[in-house]
């Protein structure tokens, strides 16, 4: 009776453990492994996005990125994925995406919140990020994220990165900007 009763109780486990581990997200590493293979096969590039739940430029950017004019230019050249890091709530930390801050601050990504983007070719080798030339308070050179592009200096920065890693004709990148622009 002893033995049946550790063996169910094993088996359990086993069960639990299992379903717990279809429920945590990919890792980092995986998101993009992913992402590369589906643009080599696709002939395109890899855009990861770094995002929180909590986040509303996030939000925003994914929204204008999949408005119905703009989403099928994305989708032509990118293959987009998320990467969730930053989650304040405790109970949210479970949605990260596991070496996803570790990834965003290999690419300089520490301090300059979210969303943060990386244009990747298929290869992996980084092609553009979010980080654009700005002037510090002193007019020194800085890079700063520019992540959901609002301003006309950020989309104007964005649009060059689109030109830089798509295969988008000028007036398709200047839809896409205005749509940035756009205060809705």
């Amino acid at each position: 009776m002893k033995t049946k009763s550790f063996v169910m109780l094993v088996a359990a486990l086993f069960l639990f453990t299992g379903i717990m581990a279809q429920n945590a997200p990919p890792s980092a590493k995986a998101v993009l492994k992913t992402a590369r293979k589906k643009a080599r096969a696709e002939d395109k590039n890899v855009c990861i996005i770094f995002h929180a739940s909590w986040c509303g430029w996030c939000h925003r950017m994914d929204s204008i990125m999949n408005r119905p004019e703009c989403k099928p230019l994305f989708d032509a050249n990118w293959v987009t994925d998320h990467i969730v890091v930053q989650e304040h709530k405790p109970e949210l930390k479970k949605l990260e995406n596991p070496g996803g801050q570790e990834f965003m601050n290999q690419y300089n990504g520490e301090k300059q919140g979210i969303p943060f983007w990386l244009v990747f070719n298929p290869k992996g080798e980084l092609l553009a990020d979010s980080r654009m030339p700005s002037k510090d308070k002193d007019g020194k050179d800085i890079l700063t994220n520019c992540g959901c592009p609002a301003t006309a200096e950020e989309v104007a920065f964005f649009a060059t990165v689109l030109k830089k890693t798509t295969r988008l004709a000028q007036p398709e990148i200047e839809l896409i900007a205005d749509r940035f622009l756009l205060k809705k």
